[in-house]
């Protein structure tokens, strides 16, 4: 039996939103600031949820381990996402070992309610990790910076949107696979036909030939007698 098309769909997008949220989980580049006052023209500061670097542009010196000096990582945005990053990668994990489980390609039938449960468990990780992509996008220009700077959005968000938007699709394709589970859970189940067997047919009192029948009608004999086997005739 082919692997349906919805665990298909489901089996590509997973693990790519994975391998997405998990750059944008690592990456310290979730805003930029640029045009700080009282700082060369060219330096970029890069905060993520886990560091903080600053760059020159000119000469492309980088260097990470910044000083939190406006208490960023302390607002709320940032702690809600430094726990519910890593939370959404453990559960896409577990989510994607229990799909392959399911789909079992190197079977003749999948699993479909396994199948199932591992579209859920990968849409609650995908709404995990949008969560906090939202939230901190909602909060970007509230969040500590430098006054006066120049604040935008940065690729590691980015990544960590597009991640939780693959993951929340392979997961509702895969839960597709519980409407194969109804299907069959609605089927009438026909109880086994019985199955009839031929017994030899009856010889006793059969005729043999049909000039038997005319000389039993001749002589006036009345006995018993069975149809005649295909045979017989």
């Amino acid at each position: 039996m082919r692997t349906p098309t919805a665990m298909i769909v489901g089996l590509v997008l997973c693990p790519c939103g994975l391998l997405l949220t998990l750059t944008g989980t690592l990456a310290p580049s979730w805003r930029q600031v640029s045009l700080i006052p009282n700082q060369p023209i060219d330096l970029i500061l890069e905060q993520g949820i886990w560091d903080m670097c600053s760059e020159r542009q000119s000469s492309h010196d980088r260097h990470c381990g910044q000083a939190d000096e406006l208490g960023y990582f302390e607002r709320v945005p940032v702690q809600v996402a430094r726990g519910l990053m890593p939370t959404s990668l453990v559960l896409t994990f577990l989510g994607l070992v229990v799909a392959a489980l399911g789909v079992r390609c190197w079977q003749k039938e999948p699993q479909y309610l396994l199948a199932g449960v591992a579209g859920l468990v990968l849409l609650l990780s995908g709404l995990l990790s949008l969560v906090p992509a939202s939230w901190y996008t909602h909060e970007l220009w509230a969040l500590p910076a430098p006054a006066g700077s120049t604040l935008v959005v940065s690729y590691s968000l980015v990544l960590s949107y597009l991640g939780s938007c693959l993951e929340i699709l392979g997961g509702l394709a895969l839960t597709l696979s519980f409407h194969h589970c109804c299907k069959e859970c609605r089927a009438p189940k026909l109880p086994p036909s019985p199955v009839l067997e031929a017994g030899p047919c009856s010889t006793t009192g059969a005729y043999r030939n049909p000039w038997d029948v005319l000389e039993d009608e001749r002589d006036g004999q009345h006995r018993r007698s069975t149809l005649p086997c295909d045979s017989d005739l």
